[in-house]
């Protein structure tokens, strides 16, 4: 089980995370579509060649803040979280194109015992992604459920 338990974070704690991503047009185009987001940002080049800032077509944000925050499971969460609780505060300050690579930290903010399950405790994690030119390229605060570590000889 790669996941850390709650009693096992301390806040400050940052995961530098091994995993990194190319972004392919087919990732872009597949999850813009199977959303029915029909913004031309995503899907038509042309026009974003013509008529946009960014020249060429953007990645969509949801798919941004999906893989951001799926790369950090392994190291975080796999086995360990009972929920995702939600994501805030979700920026994406610059944005990322086909062909980009991103590498993810995710930092420890805050811990506190579950008032409501005593196997259990709420962490927010502070996720950040970057590209492969070093920018910032998205950025969010998840909170979630995590256990506490089974105590010895439970079952």
């Amino acid at each position: 089980m790669p996941g850390v338990y709650f009693d096992e974070l301390s806040v400050g704690q940052v995961f530098v995370h091994a995993l990194r991503r190319t972004i392919t047009e087919m990732d872009n185009v597949l999850f813009t579509s199977m959303t029915h987001n029909p913004a031309l940002l995503h899907l038509d080049e042309e026009y974003c060649r013509t008529e946009t800032e960014f020249g060429a077509r953007i990645v969509n944000s949801a798919f941004t803040l999906g893989l951001m925050v799926g790369i950090s499971v392994g190291d975080t969460t796999l086995g360990t979280a009972v929920a995702n609780l939600g994501w805030d505060e979700v920026r994406f300050p610059n944005p990322l194109y086909h062909g980009d690579t991103i590498r993810v930290e995710t930092e420890v903010l805050e811990l506190r015992p579950s008032k409501s399950r005593p196997n259990a405790g709420i962490v927010t994690f502070q996720h950040r992604a970057w590209n492969q030119k070093g920018q910032l390229v998205a950025v969010c605060k998840r909170s979630g459920l995590q256990l506490k570590r089974p105590a010895q000889g439970a079952a």
